[in-house]
């Protein structure tokens, strides 16, 4: 800590890599966010978070909240600003004992322009819109438009430094999003005629030092040179909004990404957001920003995880996922194997609160009209079973910090096939999963090696048997295997299992649960 006139001043929240890992620290610790997203509007009247989603959030043992602010309230009339309902929303988290990562509603949501404020809107002239390619209006403010970035880089760092007042001390806020799922929808490009013009022009800069071009767009990029294009434009203009937050109060800042997604054309999911085949542009533009997340509702989460992984140079961090069952799963998969700095279903208010005749505030049409899966956002049992990994997971993070990053730690995911077999220093570890059934987790956990012949083993669904290894003359034993729990990262024994439960492998039922396991080797 850093002391200022006898005073301990905590750190900031920040990001970092060491020994080839990403850690987040939040006051100087090593933080892993398990929490959840609140839906769009709850955060919009302090009333309803009073009433509706703080009491519902407290059984599921989260230790963050993800929620936004937005632009319209925030500054209503041009150049007045209100900062009283973000005020009593820290205040609230302070209640509850959570960290929040704020969303900052601004220009760009879900590939729209609905949160900008009234002046904003209503002055389409100065604030342009983006058209698409038979000259028609979309209600998507343009990112090539300099008056509305301006606009939104100034309202953005009146809140980040407000926020430094009012939070600067306490760091109740650790981490914010600039704008969501940012991209444009219905086309692969802006076709505004100031935006043709300068899709005619040569690449910028970035584009050239990234990819050792200096042609057209069109020429360089081919078939996806709109998509380029607007990640381009989409990056320069969240580095001008960033950068100005970041003067402020310089908090980690990322963005998310709505997934690239059949049939496999720009606009059908936004376009130019941070997917991972532009994320190289996006880097080389937008430097402020320290990671890229990925809102992971596709069923094919384990090539999500790797693909934004890839190359170990972006961390992962997921801020929206499934609300479905395999979410209480995915979470041990995603911290085990790929270090996941968070993992946040979205509605996490709906998930033990009594069901909603509304659906949860989902839009089933909305999303069938965008090609969503709704069974990604159907909850089925999910929040009881969430409420364990969570609770068993944030009483072993001071274990799963020690070993993150070393190679003793790893992930395994039933992704319909029947087990798996992981190497470790000294044995093979044999994983049959569990045959799925419905209205329960799919199979999945994670292993840390203690020692050599020391285990842990997390998670749903799965039977475990310790083998030589191959080529190895040598049989394995156990010692002991335990079952137990977490208690504030120490290891409370319940039974042990030597006996016939032991004799053909181990492993754990449909409910989150841990096994501690000590083996040997004898001829």
């Amino acid at each position: 800590m850093n002391r200022i006139g006898g005073y301990r001043m905590k750190q900031l929240p920040q990001l970092k890599k060491e020994n080839g890992v990403f850690n987040l620290y939040v006051d100087g610790k090593p933080f892993v966010a398990l929490g959840g997203e609140i839906h769009n509007s709850s955060s919009s009247n302090l009333a309803y978070m009073k009433e509706k989603v703080w009491p519902y959030l407290k059984g599921l043992h989260l230790n963050t909240v993800i929620l936004p602010v937005y632009w319209e309230l925030i500054e209503p009339v041009r150049g007045e600003f209100d900062f009283e309902l973000m005020d009593g929303i820290i205040e609230q988290a302070r209640e509850h004992n959570v960290r929040l990562v704020v969303l900052w509603f601004g220009l760009w949501k879900n590939g729209r322009s609905t949160y900008a404020p009234g002046w904003v809107k209503k002055d389409y002239r100065t604030f342009f819109r983006a058209r698409y390619q038979n000259n028609g209006i979309s209600d998507t403010i343009s990112p090539l438009c300099e008056a509305a970035v301006q606009a939104d880089a100034s309202a953005f760092k009146e809140w980040m430094n407000h926020l430094k007042k009012v939070d600067g001390d306490t760091h109740t806020v650790i981490m914010v999003q600039v704008e969501n799922e940012i991209g444009f929808l219905g086309s692969d490009r802006d076709y505004s005629d100031f935006a043709n013009a300068t899709f005619a022009a040569a690449v910028p800069p970035e584009a050239e030092a990234a990819y050792g071009i200096s042609e057209t767009w069109t020429k360089s990029f081919g078939e996806d040179a709109g998509e380029y294009f607007m990640a381009y434009h989409y990056a320069k203009a969240i580095e001008r909004i960033a950068s100005a937050g970041t003067e402020a109060y310089p908090l980690p800042m990322f963005v998310n990404a709505w997934l690239e997604q059949f049939p496999w054309r720009a606009g059908t999911y936004p376009s130019g957001g941070p997917i991972a085949k532009v994320m190289k542009l996006w880097k080389a533009t937008a430097p402020t920003i320290c990671l890229y997340a990925p809102d992971i509702y596709l069923p094919n989460f384990a090539e999500v995880c790797a693909e934004y992984t890839a190359g170990n140079d972006n961390p992962l961090f997921i801020p929206e996922a499934r609300r479905d069952i395999v979410s209480a799963t995915n979470v041990f998969y995603a911290i085990g194997k790929f270090d996941a700095l968070c993992f946040a279903p979205f509605g996490i208010e709906d998930f033990l609160s009594p069901p909603q005749d509304d659906g949860g505030g989902i839009d089933f049409g909305l999303m069938m009209a965008l090609n969503i899966d709704m069974s990604a956002f159907q909850l089925n049992g999910t929040g009881p079973y969430l409420a364990r990994s969570y609770e068993l997971l944030g009483n072993m993070m001071g274990i799963i910090h020690k070993h993150r990053g070393t190679g003793k730690m790893t992930g395994f995911l039933q992704n319909h096939d029947n087990g798996c077999l992981l190497s470790l220093t000294e044995y093979d570890l044999k994983l049959s999963y569990k045959r799925q059934q419905e209205g329960k987790p799919i199979a999945g956990g994670l292993v840390i090696e203690l020692s050599d012949n020391e285990f842990i083993l997390a998670g749903i669904g799965f039977s475990a048997e310790f083998l030589p290894k191959r080529g190895e003359s040598a049989a394995v034993g156990y010692i002991r295997i335990e079952e137990g729990k977490f208690v504030d990262n120490e290891w409370i024994r319940s039974r042990v299992l030597n006996g016939d439960e032991a004799a053909y492998g181990v492993g754990v039922g449909s409910h989150p649960a841990a096994l501690r396991i000590e083996m040997y080797k004898f001829e």
